[in-house]
């Protein structure tokens, strides 16, 4: 596997709006998928599943306390590409002629 195809893993895990808002809510603290399931109106099974894409994307990591599922960001720079994506965004709109 080469970077680009982790850039193409990355970006495609990122790609769907849950797993965004998701990765979102990890990047200040870990949280328990407990927590994490009381925050998102979704199945228990459809959390899990896109956890289990976050995880194999390498963007999240996973730790059991107790009997607890905590979940964290595993690479510091995606905090800076959320943050450089934000940018983009709002440029974006600030390009758009209304």
């Amino acid at each position: 596997m080469n970077s680009e195809d982790v850039s193409v893993k990355i970006f495609k895990a990122l790609g769907h709006p849950i797993r965004l808002q998701i990765v979102k809510s990890l990047l200040t603290e870990s949280r328990c998928v407990c927590d994490l399931n009381l925050s998102f109106d979704f199945s228990q099974a459809n959390l899990s599943q896109h956890l289990k894409i976050l995880r194999e994307a390498g963007i999240l990591e996973s730790k059991k306390i107790g009997v607890e599922m905590h979940y964290r960001v595993k690479l510091k720079g995606i905090s800076k590409l959320l943050s450089t994506m934000d940018q983009t965004v709002a440029e974006y709109f600030e390009t758009l002629d209304f």
